[in-house]
Formats: C-alpha cells, sequence, structure tokens
C-alpha cells in the first residue's frame, strides 16, 4: 500500500513509525538481518525503507531485501532510489523490478547533494545518464512516466540543518523541498538532527511555503560515540552544545552512551511530536534494534503490553467456573488453567532465533552486535560495514579534497599521510576523523612505515587487559577489562608483498597472520581456510565474551572492496587525464591493501620487532 495512503487513511492519535535498514555486505550479515527485520517487524512500523548505494553499487541486495520484507513478511517497503552516477538505463531496470516485487513506495535521493550543484568535481562531474542530474529529475520523472505514475507513491529528502554541502540560506534549500513536492512527491523524509528548536523553526518555514505534504523526521538514537561523530560528522548535523556536554564526561563508556542515546531520542520525540505538525517518525536503525525497541517501548508506542506481573497458582475450591472468576480476577492469583493456556500461547508465538549468530544465554541474537567497535566488526552482524545512513559511500567533500593538496607523486602521497600522522590535516580519505588517541601510542612506528611508502589507512596496539573504563582504550560497559591484538593496515608496492609474504615465513613462528589483496583481486594469506582472528574482546560482568574486531577472509576482502573504490572516488573529483586523476588511479590499479596481526597481545612491542629489524622504537 503507499505510504501516502496509510497516513490519510490513519485513525489513531498515536504517531507513526518507520524502521531504515540497509543491506548487509556480507551474506551472514543479509541473512541475520532478516531475522532482525522479523522481529522488529512484532513492534507494527507503518513501513519499513531499505537504502540504495550510490551509483547503485547495492542494487540487487538493495532490491532482494525489499522485495523480502514486502511480500515475504507483508510490510509496506521504501525503496530508496539514487539517480546519479548511474548507467543507463539503471533507474528504469530498478524501478520496473520494484513494481514486480509489489513496492509501491519510493525515496527519490541525488546520490550526494540533492541541490542543484553538481557533485564531487564540479564542472568535471558528467551523469552518466543525463536524464538525471538531480533528486527533481527523478520524481518529475516518476511522476510524468506513463509507465510508472500511478504505481508509486514518491518520497523526498528534506535537511533541517542545510544540506552539508552547501552554503545555501535556508530559504532557498526550502526553494529546492517545494519544486520536489510541486514535481509531485508525497511526503518528505528528513536527514538526521539533533536540534529540536532549529528543526521547529525550519518546519514552520517549510509549512509558510505552502508545503502541505507529510514530514517525517529522521531520528537516530546514539550507538557509540565514535559513530556519532562519523556520521554527524558527515551529514553536517548541527548538535547543541547540550548534547556534547551531556556525552563528553561518557564517551568513554559505550553502555551509557547508548542509554543516553535512547533517553535523548524519547525526549526529542516527545517534543516534536506534540510541539510540531508532526505524523510519525523515521528511525535510522543502523541495522542494530535494541536502541529502536526501548525508544518506542518507552514511549508507549510499540503495542508492547506492560510486563508481565508475577502471580501464585492457586487451588482451587468449589466449581472450576467459580474458582476461576474469583480467582483471575485476582492481581496476585491465577487458576493452574489459566496459567498453562497463557504459557502456551506465549511461547507458541515466541519468536525462533536458532541457528543466528550470536545466540546464546546471555547474549542473544537481539544484543550480539549492540556494541560494534573498529572498522570490520564481526561480518556475520547486520550492521557490519554501515557507511553513511542513506547508503553512501563516504564519498569525500571537496572541501576534504582541497586539504588533501591535489598529489601529482608518490611522495605527495606520503607527505599527506604523514601530515595526519602529525596532526597536520585532520582526515585522509580513509579515515573521515583525526588520529585516535591510542593510535598515538604506536606513532613512531606509523611514522617509520609511512616513511617507506607503505600508507597504514588502520591500526592498534596491543592492549593486555585494559580496564573498560581506560580513556584511551576502554570500551563497552564500566567495571570490565578489555584486550586486543596489534594489527596494521598499509598499500604497499607489489614487489614488497613477496618481502612481507617471506617475513612471515622466516619470522613469524606461528604467530603472524596476514592478508595481502589487489584491485584485480588478487589475494595472499596464511590463514586457514575458514580462520576467524579476533584483534578486539571484552569481559565484562554479567555478559559472554564480547569478540568486537573480527579479522578473517570475507570481511577483509569486503573492506578491501571499498578501500580501492576510495581511490577511485577521490580519482573523480579530477578531470580525465589530469596528472592528478592519472596517480591515483595508477595507485588503484598497482598497490596492494595488506592486514597484519600480531597474536601476543600481552607483548605490546611484538608486531613492531616483526616488522621492524632494528627492533623497537623508543616511545
Amino acid at each position: 500500500m503507499k505510504i501516502s495512503e496509510k497516513i490519510s487513511n490513519r485513525n489513531s492519535s498515536r504517531p507513526f513509525y518507520t524502521f531504515e535498514f540497509f543491506p548487509p555486505r556480507t551474506d551472514q550479515g543479509y541473512e541475520n538481518l532478516v531475522s532482525r527485520i522479523s522481529r522488529l517487524s512484532a513492534l507494527n512500523p507503518l513501513a519499513i525503507s531499505v537504502t540504495w548505494g550510490a551509483g547503485g553499487t547495492t542494487k540487487e541486495r538493495s532490491l532482494d531485501l525489499a522485495g523480502l520484507t514486502q511480500k515475504e513478511y507483508e510490510i509496506d517497503t521504501v525503496l530508496h532510489l539514487t539517480c546519479t552516477n548511474m548507467e543507463k538505463g539503471l533507474v528504469d531496470d530498478a524501478l520496473r523490478n520494484a513494481k514486480a516485487r509489489g513496492i509501491r513506495n519510493i525515496l527519490a535521493l541525488r546520490g550526494g547533494n540533492d541541490l542543484t550543484d553538481p557533485p564531487r568535481g564540479k564542472e568535471e562531474w558528467i551523469p552518466i545518464d543525463p536524464r538525471f542530474t538531480r533528486a527533481l529529475d527523478l520524481v518529475s520523472y516518476i511522476r510524468n512516466s506513463s509507465e510508472f505514475s500511478s504505481d508509486f507513491c514518491i518520497g523526498v529528502a528534506a535537511y533541517p540543518d542545510g544540506h552539508p554541502d552547501s552554503n545555501e540560506s535556508d530559504d532557498i534549500q526550502i526553494g529546492h523541498l517545494k519544486a520536489k513536492v510541486d514535481a509531485g512527491a508525497d511526503f518528505v523524509v528528513t536527514q538526521l538532527f539533533y536540534d529540536v528548536d532549529r528543526f521547529l523553526g525550519w518546519l514552520k518555514k517549510v509549512r509558510a511555503q505552502g508545503i502541505s505534504v507529510p514530514i517525517i523526521p529522521g531520528i537516530m538514537p546514539i550507538q557509540t560515540y565514535s559513530s556519532f561523530l562519523r556520521l554527524t560528522k558527515l551529514c553536517g548535523t548541527q548538535v547543541p552544545s547540550s548534547v556534547m556536554t551531556a556525552l563528553s564526561p561518557i564517551s568513554h563508556d559505550d553502555q551509557l552512551i547508548k542509554e543516553y542515546g535512547v533517553a535523548l531520542a524519547i525526549e526529542m520525540i516527545r517534543r516534536i511530536t506534540t510541539e510540531g505538525d508532526i505524523p510519525g517518525v523515521h528511525f535510522c536503525t543502523l541495522n542494530l534494534e535494541k536502541s529502536v525497541q526501548r525508544v518506542l517501548e518507552s514511549l508507549q508506542w510499540a503495542g508492547v503490553s506492560a510486563p508481565a506481573q508475577n502471580k501464585l497458582i492457586a487451588e482451587t475450591t468449589g466449581t472450576t467456573a467459580q474458582a476461576t472468576q474469583n480467582i483471575d480476577g485476582s492481581d496476585l492469583l491465577v487458576t493452574a488453567s489459566t496459567a498453562t493456556n497463557s504459557a502456551t500461547l506465549v511461547l507458541s508465538h515466541a519468536p525462533t532465533t536458532e541457528g543466528e549468530a550470536g545466540r546464546g544465554e546471555l547474549n542473544n541474537a537481539a544484543t550480539w552486535d549492540e556494541f560494534p567497535n573498529g572498522r570490520f566488526g564481526d561480518y556475520k552482524s547486520p550492521a557490519y560495514g554501515s557507511q553513511d545512513h542513506w547508503g553512501g559511500s563516504g564519498v569525500p567533500r571537496t572541501e576534504d579534497v582541497e586539504r588533501w593538496g591535489h598529489p601529482k607523486t608518490l611522495a605527495d602521497l606520503t607527505q599527506m599521510f604523514l601530515g595526519y600522522l602529525h596532526s597536520k590535516i585532520a582526515t585522509t580519505p580513509f579515515s573521515p576523523m583525526p588520529l585516535s588517541p591510542e593510535s598515538l601510542t604506536i606513532l613512531p612506528y606509523l611514522e617509520k612505515l609511512t616513511h617507506r611508502n607503505w600508507w597504514t589507512v588502520g591500526s592498534q596496539p596491543a592492549v593486555d587487559g585494559a580496564s573498560s573504563a581506560d580513556e584511551v582504550f576502554g570500551w563497552g560497559p564500566r567495571a570490565g577489562y578489555v584486550f586486543q591484538k596489534g594489527f596494521v593496515e598499509f598499500f604497499c608496492g607489489k614487489d614488497e608483498i613477496d618481502e612481507i609474504e617471506k617475513r612471515v615465513v622466516e619470522r613469524g613462528r606461528g604467530w603472524v597472520h596476514w592478508f595481502a589483496a589487489n584491485h584485480e583481486g588478487e589475494c595472499r594469506t596464511n590463514v586457514p581456510e575458514d580462520g576467524r582472528n579476533a584483534v578486539t574482546w571484552g569481559v565484562f560482568p554479567g555478559q559472554e565474551i564480547a569478540q568486537t574486531t573480527i579479522i578473517e577472509a570475507e570481511s577483509f576482502l569486503s573492506w578491501k572492496e571499498e578501500a580501492f573504490s576510495i581511490w577511485s572516488d577521490w580519482a573523480s573529483f579530477y578531470r580525465p587525464g589530469s596528472e592528478v586523476r592519472l596517480l591515483l588511479e595508477s595507485v588503484r590499479d598497482e598497490r596492494w591493501l595488506v592486514s597484519i596481526v600480531h597474536h601476543d597481545y600481552r607483548d605490546p612491542q611484538a608486531l613492531w620487532m616483526f616488522l621492524f629489524d632494528e627492533g623497537v622504537i623508543n616511545t
């Protein structure tokens, strides 16, 4: 059913809610997400939405997931669809596939900047399908198409904090939104935000412009401090000082961060649904479930019954009918037959999670990956490989590219990576945030590798039982201990791969595992087939051991695909044939990505003694 019809036909005073998911990168992550969606569907969302990777990079998985939720679970599904950087004909193909799967709702996105300015290389950018240069073109195309017009309800995006790639005023950006609505959009979903006062002010401006379609605010409960910083930076979100003040003292306690994220989401939703003309909210789940579930239960929106109160099974006297009437009317007593019937009913409707990763007495499938930590995480997790919340690939922004200095030689690239290590620049294409405090503890080793032209893109020091409250190494709930193996990732030349492999054989002594791969798909490793390296784990009261960073073949190869695509994305900012573009494309085509893990987590120098013949660098 179309979302616009469902909203107009609602007769409930309670606001509705929708859930957003992205297609996981791995097969097992996909399978576990399907189980997660099954559990969340019991909360009766108005609809769910499935994101679409920029340029159609997730086309098959997005369509498969959206078709599954629409047909198998009978949940009205909104398919996100980006229209730029798409091969000609791909938009029509996606719309036909959606229609065939019973999908009747499309969120029309540009795929990058949804305004009128061209993305990336500005005047260098040429749309692959020239019919689509902005979301407005996609809305107009669907609405004016005899093949698709009557089949789809169309949603569009809006940006209460302003579009991150635009310096235009609110009034001009709202004008762009009005153009999309006038072209035939039926509803609006906003980018995530945390400043409710600004949102309410923006909402008044939108209504004053004559935009009357439903506006559904995007709400993202804060999951971890690092993901919050990354996503708000990527989305250009204006975070109130009160939120940062609240987060600062608990930034190293993942459990408290998650609890604060739930409380903040509840407060925001209460305000925007009582003070604004808001019929419902849109949850950006990041493919996680517990925070969203807790928010809805606290709001008493989910149709979840109040927690069942324990009762005593009473002995019956007199007739069965009289006993049942007298006892079952009590708040404290229940008859044996009623207790049996209630238990049977509950168990028959209980969701099954057999076979799902993370199933265990204390750490079941609903919560096993609630503390993602590090790039790799667990490839079985539905949340593995999350990017931006609308399916983008984290493509750099023009202002970042300017800071990276337009390299023309390998030496220029080395200087850029060294500049990052020395905090002269805050980001690289592979590191969206400044160098972490834990990486500073191994800075001399990272510098030495970079001087070799081995450009480091990921690393961590070995840690043996640091407090989970430690300001540098800690994560997860308090009163725990965390551990990690030293590892490092870098790009190097093909000739050096042979040198590394020889060193692993001659000096690894069974302590060292490594992966290396290039853009063409060649891969070398000494990790056994189906081998899995837990490189970060924690021990906490009342929980199973949490393994938050795992490196194995599937996760490495997934990251490899992203890593080499970053070189392509960066190169796309420059004119074809230009000196910078040729360099970046040659690096993509000729270099190898290497990941090395040393398993002796009790020796903080073990990895570096293995890598450097001359021994340990004094820190």
